[in-house]
């Protein structure tokens, strides 16, 4: 099948997505916070609203880098060196300010689920961060000689919200017990800090050395 890339690049791709899946960020506190104050039923609505959200980034990443890569294998491949960069400065925010999940408690009346689902979407559409994990993370696991490129690009954007859509489910499931934990035990959330770290910071040296071999 011509758009799933090869096994070592689907394995470092699961490595680096799960990661960055189980790191707490606005989507994590969005879907979690909804649970904790409001049932399983809104923090699945908002699970579900983020991944429309990741679906349209997918789609647009997919559409535009494979774009680029028909006007400029060059530009392309400048694009893959703001990875590596983007790698190491997650690297870096990893270790400088470590990983954090502020659940605000909600006040006033409850809210539809309709209402949590478009809200959820708008808070990943918006992410500007999420926005820069599609654009230089990517590229990063297809070559520019690859003439099934942008297939590649489409198949790993929507593999990474199927790694993602099991793993939230749980976090919503255990919503209680998997948010005291991290709020518990800040040495273990500080050895994820490094571990997170190490792997972002060896995954981009790796790249920087297949290019230049």
């Amino acid at each position: 099948m011509t758009f799933l890339p090869g096994l070592d690049v689907l394995v470092a791709y699961t490595l680096a997505s799960l990661l960055l899946i189980v790191t707490p960020g606005p989507d994590m506190t969005l879907f979690l916070g909804q649970t904790l104050a409001g049932g399983r039923a809104r923090g699945f609505a908002s699970m579900l609203g983020a991944c429309t959200g990741l679906i349209v980034h997918t789609m647009l990443a997919a559409l535009g880098l494979s774009a680029l890569l028909a006007a400029s294998a060059t530009a392309f491949n400048v694009l893959k060196v703001a990875g590596v960069a983007y790698l190491l400065w997650l690297a870096v925010q990893a270790l400088r300010h470590g990983t954090a999940l502020d659940l605000a408690r909600e006040t006033g009346a409850p809210r539809p689920l309709s209402r949590v689902f478009f809200t959820a979407i708008g808070v990943n559409l918006l992410n500007p961060k999420i926005v820069m994990f599609f654009v230089t993370f990517l590229p990063q696991f297809v070559s520019v000689a690859d003439p099934h490129a942008g297939a590649k690009l489409t198949f790993l954007g929507v593999y990474y919200i199927a790694l993602g859509l099991p793993m939230c489910a749980l976090m919503i499931l255990a919503a209680e017990r998997f948010t005291a934990a991290l709020r518990s035990s800040r040495r273990a959330m500080r050895a994820f800090d490094y571990v997170f770290a190490g792997v972002m910071g060896a995954f981009a040296v790796r790249l920087v050395f297949a290019r230049s071999g």
